[in-house]
């Protein structure tokens, strides 16, 4: 397996710690593969950690612009990490969870990064317009008894980027909740294995 780089987007009104664990997990089974947990590049209004975007008054019709506000930002701290780590965006992984996870699929589905994956935990897919790169293999994984975001959001977000040309594999877990559990964390392990296998 060639030099590779995972980056950890984590949700909102968290920071990058809460992911970095994951790389500690999985840097056993991804052998020369390197890790970043970045902390979103806004402050969260409610309290201490970060966020993509802000979630005041936030509703369905304005989430995609919300988002779209979101890439600047976004992407500048990409470029950084990328070249940080020395690194070029077709042996990057994108790993999301919840708003990181948004971030993560918006990258994806508007076609600006030629990634080597992206595993999206607990999201949803919040892009209007799809131009995607079709390169680029999506996991997603959410859990059936998740009530902060509903799994059919993951379902729906699989089926939208099938239709534009995405490979997408998909794990819905009976008995998760907004969360990470150990079976979505092993088949992420096993995805990004797969993305980053010469």
């Amino acid at each position: 397996m060639r030099k590779g780089l995972v980056i950890f987007l984590h949700g909102v009104g968290s920071n990058g710690d809460d992911l970095a664990g994951l790389g500690e997990h999985w840097a056993p089974l991804l052998q020369g593969v390197s890790f970043a947990a970045p902390d979103a590049p806004f402050h969260f209004e409610h309290g201490a950690g970060f966020q993509w975007f802000s979630l005041q008054a936030i509703t369905e019709q304005n989430r995609p612009g919300r988002v779209l506000a979101a890439r600047e930002a976004f992407d500048q701290q990409l470029r950084a990490l990328l070249q940080a780590h020395s690194v070029t965006e077709d042996r990057v992984i994108l790993v999301g969870f919840s708003q990181g996870s948004i971030m993560a699929l918006d990258a994806l589905a508007s076609g600006r990064w030629q990634f080597a994956g992206v595993v999206a935990f607990s999201g949803r897919l919040a892009t209007s317009a799809l131009s995607p790169c079709t390169n680029t293999p999506a996991l997603i994984v959410h859990g059936q008894d998740d009530d902060v975001i509903p799994w059919m959001e993951s379902e729906a977000a699989a089926l939208r980027l099938k239709g534009a040309g995405v490979h997408v594999e998909t794990q819905f877990e009976p008995a998760t909740g907004h969360t990470i559990s150990g079976q979505g964390a092993r088949r992420a392990a096993t995805f990004i294995a797969q993305c980053l296998h010469d």
